[in-house]
């Protein structure tokens, strides 16, 4: 069973940036592609990004291109998400999961709250 705890979620103002962390336990984060996700109060769970085992390839939200970074730290089990520019519309509890290779995402960590104000 993998365990997913995120981190780094809080309030801050337009034009800010943050930097969410995701902790892998239970089994061996490099084996498993990472994504990001995000949901905001009464949308659906929306795609933010994504990062192969390896962290040579990424995709991200048209909505988030050339804000957000997504990258891993396999070394510490670690997958991170940094947020700049952020605006508020990018208000959501934000959650990341696990895959294996050509599968679907299987393992979610409950989420961290982000926080936008104008």
């Amino acid at each position: 069973q993998v365990q997913l705890v995120e981190s780094g979620g809080g309030a801050v103002q337009a034009g800010g940036s943050l930097r969410l962390s995701c902790t892998a336990s239970g089994r061996t984060f490099s084996s498993y592609g990472m994504g990001w996700f995000r949901q905001a109060p009464g949308k659906e769970r929306e795609f933010v990004a994504a990062i192969n085992r390896s962290g040579g390839i990424t995709n991200y939200a048209d909505s988030v291109k050339g804000r957000f970074t997504i990258s891993r730290d396999n070394a510490k089990n670690t997958g991170y998400l940094q947020m700049n520019s952020l605006k508020p519309e990018d208000t959501a509890v934000y959650r990341c999961a696990t895959s294996l290779p050509g599968r679907g995402y299987d393992y979610w960590g409950q989420g961290t709250q982000v926080t936008v104000s104008s």
